[in-house]
C-alpha cells in the first residue's frame, strides 16, 4: 500500500482531540473510562466502525455465546462483576460493557459507523491525522490527535476463516459460520454437524443440544484440551455476603490470577504431567470405555493453544446422554445430505456449522505512516507489548493469549495514563520507543500455536528477548513493569522539531521516488 494519506476532496475539515481511541469494544470503553478517571482534563473521542458499543460481544450472536475466561478477570479492574455466573453469556457481558460506558459518561464520546482508513504522524506538528469514513453519510472525516490509541483487538469483524470444502455447493441444507449466525436459523429437531474443535465449537454443541437439536456432532480434524469449570463460583457467593462488592471482586480476581499463573507455569514445566491430568479429568466425566485418547488428546502441549472451558461439563454431559458426539477425522468433502469423511463414512446433517476459526486484522486494517513512511507492522518491534519501536504517540491494546483479555487491557490503560501524565508534567509532546542497542532475538507477540495466529504471523508485531521489549505472559510481572516500573526506560521524550524540506529528485519518469518502507527496527 502507498505511504501517502489519500484524502478525498469531499473530506470535512479536521477537528482535534487530545486522545483518539479506535474501537468501542471491551478495550476501547475501558480505555476511555480510565482516561476519564485519571486524566479528566483531556479531550477524547472514540471511532467505532459498527453502529453500537460492545465489539465482539455485540457482533457474535451464535447460540451459547459466552466468555471463555472467568468474569472476575475478564471484567474491568475498576468495576466489579456482580453477575451470578463466573462464565457469563454474551448478552450479560454486553450489558456490563454498556453499563460501564454509561456510568463513566463515555457513551457520548463514540462516533458510530466511522471506520479508520489511515493514520499519518507528523513530527513537525506532533499530531496524528486520521482519515475515517462515515458510513452514514458516505463522507470522509479527518480527525487530528496528540495521541492515538488502537483498541481494535486483532479479529477481522467482516469475515471469519473458512477453508474450502470440496463439493460444498452440493449440500442441500444450510451452511453457516458462527461469526454470521442468521437470526432466523432454527435447529430444533434437526441434525447438526459443527466443524471445529475450538472454543466456539465447544460452546455451540451443548447450546444446540439444549435448544432441541435432534443430534449434534462435533467434527474435528484434531482434538483440543477441554476443561470442566463451575458455572458459578461458590467462594464468590460467600464473599459477597460479608464484603463490599469491590473488595470481594478484588479477592476473587487475585485468586483467579494466581491460579492461572500456577496452571500455566505447571503446563510449561511439566507438560506431560499436565496433559495426563487434563485427560484424567475428562475421562471421569465420560462413559466408561470412551476413547479419550482419540477425541480429547491433542498433539500439542497444554497452553500451546488456549484451553477450552465447558461450564459444569455441559459438553461432556451432552455426549454422555448420547445427544452429541465427537468425531475425529479428515473431511473429504460435502454431499447432498452431509459431510463425507476421508474413510468414506457420511455424517448426515441438515445444518453444517463451520466453526473453523477467525481471521486476524491488526489495527482494523488501517494504514499507518510516520513522516510519510509506511509502517510495516510485521517487522515492527513491540515495546512493553503495547507500543511500536520508532512510532511516536501510539499505543495498541492486545490482550493475553493465556489469560483474560482485560487483565492486559487494564494494565495498558493504566500505563498510557501514566505516560500522558509524565509528558504533561515534563512538557513533552512526543514519546517514541527508542531503537534498542544490539541485536535482539525475536518471537511473535502472540505466543500461541493456534491456526488463526499461525496464518497471520507476518502481519503481527514481534517482541524481543528482554524487557521492555517483551512481556512475560505473567500478570504479576507485567503489572510490576507497567503499573510501577519506570516510564522513561528506552523511551525518548521531545518537543516537535521542524522537518527538513523534501529534496526533489526526478526519476527517469520525471516523478519523485516512492518513500521507503518504515519498519520500526530491522
Amino acid at each position: 500500500m502507498g505511504a501517502e494519506l489519500h484524502i478525498s476532496a469531499h473530506a470535512r475539515a479536521p477537528e482535534h482531540v487530545d486522545v483518539l481511541i479506535l474501537g468501542a469494544g471491551l478495550s476501547g470503553i475501558g480505555a476511555a473510562c480510565q482516561l476519564r478517571m485519571r486524566e479528566p482534563s483531556r479531550s477524547v473521542a472514540i471511532l467505532e466502525a459498527r453502529s453500537s458499543i460492545g465489539g465482539t460481544w455485540d457482533l457474535f450472536r451464535y447460540p451459547g455465546i459466552r466468555s471463555d475466561s472467568d468474569m472476575y478477570t475478564l471484567g474491568y479492574s475498576f468495576r466489579p462483576w456482580e453477575g451470578a455466573d463466573a462464565l457469563a453469556d454474551g448478552a450479560s457481558i454486553l450489558r456490563y460493557v454498556r453499563d460501564t460506558a454509561r456510568e463513566h459518561a463515555v457513551e457520548g464520546l463514540v462516533r458510530f459507523d466511522h471506520t479508520a482508513l489511515s493514520a499519518s504522524w507528523s513530527s513537525r506538528d506532533a499530531v496524528w491525522t486520521v482519515l475515517a469514513e462515515d458510513a452514514g453519510s458516505g463522507e470522509q472525516v479527518l480527525i487530528t490527535c496528540d495521541f492515538l490509541w488502537a483498541c481494535t483487538g486483532y479479529y477481522r469483524y467482516d469475515e471469519g476463516y473458512c477453508p474450502v470444502f470440496a463439493d460444498a455447493e452440493c449440500f442441500r441444507g444450510e451452511i453457516v459460520h458462527p461469526q454470521h449466525w442468521p437470526s432466523d436459523l432454527d435447529c430444533r429437531g434437526r441434525r447438526v454437524v459443527v466443524i471445529g474443535s475450538g472454543a466456539t465449537a465447544v460452546t455451540l454443541v451443548p447450546a444446540l443440544v439444549a435448544q432441541g437439536a435432534a443430534h449434534v456432532t462435533m467434527l474435528q480434524r484434531s482434538p483440543t484440551y477441554v476443561v470442566s469449570v463451575p458455572q458459578q463460583d461458590r467462594l464468590a457467593r460467600r464473599l459477597r455476603r460479608t464484603l463490599s462488592p469491590q473488595r470481594a471482586y478484588q479477592l476473587l480476581r487475585w485468586r483467579n490470577v494466581l491460579q492461572m499463573i500456577a496452571s500455566f507455569g505447571l503446563s510449561r514445566r511439566a507438560p506431560r504431567m499436565t496433559a495426563a491430568l487434563l485427560k484424567a479429568l475428562v475421562r471421569r466425566q465420560l462413559p466408561a470405555g470412551y476413547d479419550v485418547e482419540r477425541h480429547f488428546s491433542p498433539s500439542y502441549a497444554p497452553w500451546d493453544q488456549r484451553l477450552c472451558m465447558a461450564p459444569d461439563g455441559d459438553l461432556f454431559a451432552a455426549i454422555s446422554e448420547d445427544r452429541a458426539a465427537v468425531v475425529t477425522a479428515q473431511i473429504a468433502g460435502f454431499t447432498e445430505t452431509g459431510v463425507r469423511l476421508a474413510d468414506g463414512e457420511i455424517l448426515e446433517a441438515d445444518v453444517i456449522v463451520t466453526a473453523t476459526g477467525l481471521n486476524l486484522l491488526v489495527l482494523g486494517g488501517m494504514e499507518l505512516t510516520v513522516d510519510g513512511e509506511h509502517v510495516e507492522l510485521g517487522d515492527a518491534l513491540a515495546y512493553k507489548g503495547m507500543m511500536l519501536c520508532g512510532v511516536p504517540n501510539l499505543a495498541l491494546t492486545l490482550g493475553y493469549p493465556n489469560a483474560s483479555w482485560t487483565l492486559k487491557a487494564d494494565l495498558v490503560a493504566e500505563y498510557v495514563c501514566r505516560l500522558l501524565a509524565h509528558m504533561r508534567d515534563n512538557g513533552a509532546k512526543i514519546c517514541t520507543p527508542r531503537r534498542p542497542r544490539g541485536q535482539l532475538s525475536r518471537s511473535p507477540v502472540l505466543n500461541l500455536k493456534a491456526g488463526y495466529v499461525l496464518r497471520s504471523l507476518e502481519s503481527m508485531p514481534m517482541q524481543g528477548a528482554r524487557t521492555p521489549w517483551r512481556l512475560h505472559d505473567n500478570y504479576i510481572r507485567d503489572a510490576m513493569m507497567l503499573r510501577h516500573g519506570p516510564i522513561d526506560d528506552e523511551m525518548d521524550f521531545s518537543a516537535p522539531k521542524p522537518m527538513p524540506a523534501p529534496v526533489e529528485q526526478a526519476s527517469a519518469a520525471g516523478e519523485a521516488p516512492a518513500a521507503q518502507a518504515f519498519s520500526g527496527i530491522r
